[in-house]
């Protein structure tokens, strides 16, 4: 018995579609680290706006360190922004391999295109993700202060 030419071909198209598929899974696994990262910093904000609303003696130390938390928010939502525009690019990269399939056309310029930018867009979201990491581990105070680390 032979195989259709129609099945063929969307085989050989799911062939192709594999490590864009992969690379889906590791989006998403970022995505996943990143929205946790976030979920930690608005936890820890909330925990200081309820110190600032119970009559603190030194709101200083407290003003500071909810400046540094919503600098790390932003870089972090900026690049789970990022690495969901990267998913959806390799999502049209994976819809672009199977358009081109059944419409007979070639779209070798279009998915490398589509594969480029979402490389760059996936670049600056690791970008901005070490940023905020940088960041937090910058503003890390581990010890009391008046005894030191």
């Amino acid at each position: 018995m032979t195989e259709a030419p129609g099945i063929a071909a969307v085989a050989h198209v799911i062939q192709l579609s594999v490590a864009p598929v992969f690379l889906l899974s590791g989006l998403g696994a970022m995505l996943m680290v990143m929205t946790n990262r976030l979920a930690r910093v608005v936890d820890r904000a909330r925990v200081l706006e309820a110190k600032l609303s119970v009559d603190t003696p030194t709101p200083a130390p407290i003003h500071a360190e909810l400046s540094t938390l919503a600098r790390r928010a932003k870089l972090v939502s900026g690049a789970i922004t990022l690495c969901t525009v990267t998913s959806l690019l390799v999502c049209a990269v994976i819809a672009t391999l199977f358009l081109g399939d059944f419409i007979a056309f070639d779209v070798s310029l279009v998915v490398a295109m589509l594969f480029l930018a979402s490389m760059a867009t996936f670049f600056v979201a690791l970008v901005l993700f070490l940023r905020e990491i940088l960041l937090a581990a910058g503003s890390l105070h581990i010890g009391h202060p008046q005894i030191g680390p």
